[in-house]
């Protein structure tokens, strides 16, 4: 196994990408060191300890980004930190332009602090993340992809840029593992309008009732990026079809929606 012997560190451990990325490294070999907010809550807490490996190789740590000098015995003797936390608070009426922005700035202060201190800093920046969630609740985004399916009526004028969960934890390991990976990646694997992706779901689900008339806003686009430097770096991506069909299977079988 290529992690055996070694330790790293996941932050935000209880994360949707941070707990496929600590499945994996277990599955690697590694030791993990991880941190929580809360080592009492169950929520954040026990899909982590029933890991494979999670028993002789995973250790659980108390850590918050807003307290000084917290993370400190997390990330001791540790070869690598994979930094998935990033503080967040929504005070206005668009919580994904929030959410965009704290990514945005948490990038720019860790590409300053990197360079002002000498850290080998590598940046991965996936798109629309889906795939099925390892923790009890909806993240951001697994939240936002339900409430388009939930929606009776409307599905909104949007092109979105879908990755694999599983993959942009294994893009993490490869940027650790390969000695050439640098600078930023961007990991999106389709880019595409939501109704493509409602009608494959459908195709794949036939009783599940999802909306079918497009919002009248003019359409919104994003950047459209390109998977050559991904590709480089080992990244292998799932077939959306086999993304989709895991997500809705977890919303399945967490309760989260019924066919």
């Amino acid at each position: 196994m290529s992690g055996e012997g070694k330790v790293v560190c996941v932050t935000g451990a209880s994360g949707f990408i941070a707990s496929w990325l600590v499945k994996l490294l277990l599955q690697r070999g590694y030791t993990v060191k991880a941190s929580v907010r809360d080592l009492s809550d169950a929520k954040k807490t026990e899909h982590l300890i029933s890991l494979d490996g999670a028993k002789e190789r995973l250790q659980l740590f108390k850590a918050n980004l807003l307290e000084e000098g917290s993370f400190d015995s997390v990330v001791d003797h540790c070869e690598c930190v994979f930094h998935t936390a990033s503080p967040l608070t929504f005070t206005v009426n668009d919580p994904q332009l929030w959410y965009m922005l704290s990514k945005t700035l948490a990038e720019e202060g860790a590409w300053k602090f990197a360079k002002e201190n000498g850290i080998d800093l590598v940046s991965l920046n996936p798109g629309f993340v889906i795939g099925p969630f390892l923790q009890p609740t909806l993240n951001f985004t697994m939240e936002m992809i339900l409430n388009i399916i939930n929606n009776e009526e409307n599905f909104p004028n949007m092109m979105y840029d879908f990755s694999d969960v599983r993959d942009i934890a294994m893009a993490h390991i490869l940027a650790f593992e390969k000695n050439s990976a640098n600078g930023r990646y961007c990991l999106v694997a389709n880019y595409m309008h939501i109704s493509h992706t409602l009608q494959i779901i459908q195709q794949l689900y036939p009783t599940l009732t999802i909306p079918n008339k497009c919002e009248s806003y003019p359409l919104v686009e994003g950047p459209k990026t390109s998977k050559v430097k991904a590709l480089s770096l080992g990244v292998k991506f799932t077939p959306l079809e086999v993304t989709l069909r895991d997500t809705i299977q977890s919303f399945i079988e967490k309760g989260y929606l019924k066919i």
